[in-house]
Order: structure tokens, then C-alpha cells, then sequence
């Protein structure tokens, strides 16, 4: 079964749509998962509720804006990184002495202009090492998984990050 049939039982409300996405696509999703949550209980809850994202959110997904995988992906590595965030403990109740944590406006808009640029330098980059640079840090895998991988050495592969990440940091100071 399909990508495309997966989406439609999902929108369609048929409960085969939530089987067959935990099937097919159930497999990619505790890949994603994997990285982020060491407890394999959590794991399983993470992808249960990852699932039940996907159910919810169903009506978001644009296949004219990303890839179905894409979507699911970062539905995944969110509902991970939410998770373990949650397991960090409560950061309390903000009070009248401590200030807000959240950036202001400008700040915000710096944030989004420098991130914009170094998706622009991303492009740049070839195919295969854009993929090095968000299996690391977007998907928070390990060096020693991507190496195993790729079937090369933990220090190949960092090795390959630093000169990427030099090269970045060249291309943003331009």
C-alpha cells in the first residue's frame, strides 16, 4: 500500500488508514524516534502519539508543499523532541522577577533571517551532504549510526561535519 492510499484512509477517517500508517511508515518513524529518546517505552508512547499527530493533523499535510515522508519525518522528530523535553522537567512558573524566555520581536525576526541564510548556504552544499548535516543535527543522530550507516569510521564522519560546517560558516560571513 501506498503513500497515497495511507493518506486518503487517514483523511477518510477509516481506522485501517492508522494500521496500515503504522505498517508501512511505522518502521521510519521509530527511526526518526530512535536518536532522540533513549527509554524504549518512551519510544513506543512517542510513536503512539506520532500517530495520533498524523490522525489530527491529517488536513495539514500539502503534498504540493513537501513530501509525504518529509511531513511525517518532522511530525516524528517533534513529537521526540517534545517528549524528551517534557522528561527534562517543569521550568517552573514565571514569575514578576524573571523575565520571559521568549525572544522579543526583533530577536525573532534576527533568528528567522539567519536561519533563512543558512538554508540558502545549505543548497549549496550537495545532495549527499546536506543529508550528512540533518541526519546529525536535525534528526540528533548519533556519529557512530551514521557511520554505520554509510559503512564508514565515527571519525570519517566527523571528519566530513567539520570541514562541512567550515565551509558553512565560510559562506555565511560573506
Amino acid at each position: 500500500m501506498g503513500e497515497q492510499e495511507v493518506v486518503r484512509l487517514i483523511r477518510d477517517r477509516d481506522s485501517q488508514g492508522m494500521e496500515q500508517l503504522l505498517l508501512h511508515f511505522g518502521p521510519l518513524m521509530r527511526y526518526v524516534i530512535a536518536p532522540i529518546l533513549a527509554d524504549p517505552r518512551d519510544r513506543e508512547e512517542c510513536l503512539s502519539e506520532a500517530a495520533m499527530r498524523v490522525w489530527d493533523k491529517i488536513d495539514r499535510f500539502d503534498p504540493e508543499k513537501g513530501s509525504w515522508t518529509g511531513w511525517l519525518t518532522a511530525l516524528s522528530r517533534n513529537a521526540a523532541l517534545n517528549r524528551a523535553r517534557g522528561q527534562a522537567g517543569p521550568a517552573g512558573e514565571l514569575t514578576e522577577e524573571v523575565p520571559s524566555q521568549e525572544p522579543g520581536p526583533e530577536e525573532a525576526l534576527l533568528r528567522r533571517e539567519a536561519l533563512e541564510e543558512l538554508r540558502r548556504a545549505m543548497r549549496t552544499l550537495p545532495v549527499k551532504d546536506q543529508a550528512l548535516l540533518y541526519r546529525k543535527y536535525y534528526y540528533l543522530q548519533s556519529t557512530e549510526q551514521i557511520a554505520r550507516e554509510l559503512g564508514t569510521t565515527p571519525r570519517a564522519v566527523e571528519g566530513r561535519l567539520y570541514r562541512l560546517k567550515q565551509k558553512l560558516k565560510k559562506q555565511l560571513r560573506r
